[in-house]
């Protein structure tokens, strides 16, 4: 099956707060956006104002970013509405508390591919953490109320790459029968059967790679390559692609480095971005 090519791309950049345990991510964000737009001949929206990272828990931090991430959830809800293609680099996953409600509303048709090494699907009464980043996709699907909105089912959901999940993860993926891709040298045909051509929006926390490719504030061996990464693009390819966001992309490998280029990154992407 084939569609029609897109020309209403929003390319959009997050910079403000979003429970950061440091300051690289949104730099990280900036690089990959602007790489992104100056590939597809566009000026990014930028979203948020950066400010210094001051490690929190839950409640803090989501009442310190909530301003932000208000205004990311309206910026989603016109770009969905309007149907446009959206490209985003989103700093941290819990950006996805504002963007999946807005794709839930006006996409209730989209599979929510989700890649990352953790679910991201606990509670705040479940978290061990209490780390704002690992609520980003339970509170879109109502488990618990972020402020920012709900709407999106366990159905529309196929997680990708997950190596670090906790027992209520490990509880809730069975009791709703989520679709758990595991890394491997099928992981593309898994995936594109999980989908089954469903229009898709994609999720990436860089997380969900093999340690060392890029820099990310969580590190779980057995991730996948930046080869398998495209495979998977490849493969959604057969779907409407409805957008992407990218989150948890580190600018140096450690505060005071040298900045790390995400061209094998965006490369990487290259299968879903090449034609929209």
């Amino acid at each position: 099956m084939t569609f029609p090519v897109k020309k209403n791309v929003i390319y959009t950049i997050y910079q403000g707060c979003a429970g950061d345990h440091n300051d690289l991510a949104r730099p990280g964000a900036r690089a990959v956006g602007t790489l992104l737009a100056q590939r597809g001949g566009e000026t990014p929206v930028i979203i948020g104002s950066p400010a210094a990272a001051t490690p929190m828990g839950w409640r803090e931090a989501l009442r310190v970013a909530l301003p932000d991430l208000q205004a990311m959830r309206a910026h989603a809800d016109l770009l969905f509405r309007s149907g446009a293609v959206s490209v985003a680099a989103t700093s941290r996953c819990a950006v996805s508390l504002a963007t999946l409600p807005a794709l839930a509303q006006h996409r209730p048709d989209a599979c929510v591919v989700w890649f990352d090494a953790h679910g991201d699907l606990n509670t705040p009464e479940s978290s061990t953490s209490g780390f704002l980043g690992g609520l980003a996709l339970a509170g879109p699907t109502g488990l618990w109320a972020s402020g920012l909105g709900s709407g999106l089912r366990f159905a529309q959901l196929v997680l990708v790459g997950q190596r670090d999940l906790d027992p209520f993860e490990q509880a809730l993926i069975a009791r709703h029968q989520i679709p758990v891709i595991a890394p491997g040298p099928d992981v593309a045909v898994r995936l594109e059967a999980a989908v089954a051509g469903r229009p898709v929006y994609l999720h990436l926390d860089c997380d969900v790679l093999e340690p060392g490719i890029v820099p990310t504030d969580y590190r779980v061996d057995g991730g996948l390559t930046l080869a398998q990464l495209s495979a998977c693009c490849a493969a959604l390819t057969r779907s409407e692609f409805i957008g992407i966001e990218i989150a948890e992309f580190q600018h140096v490998w450690q505060p005071g480095g040298t900045p790390v280029s995400p061209g094998p990154l965006t490369e990487a992407l290259m299968p879903l971005l090449r034609d929209v």
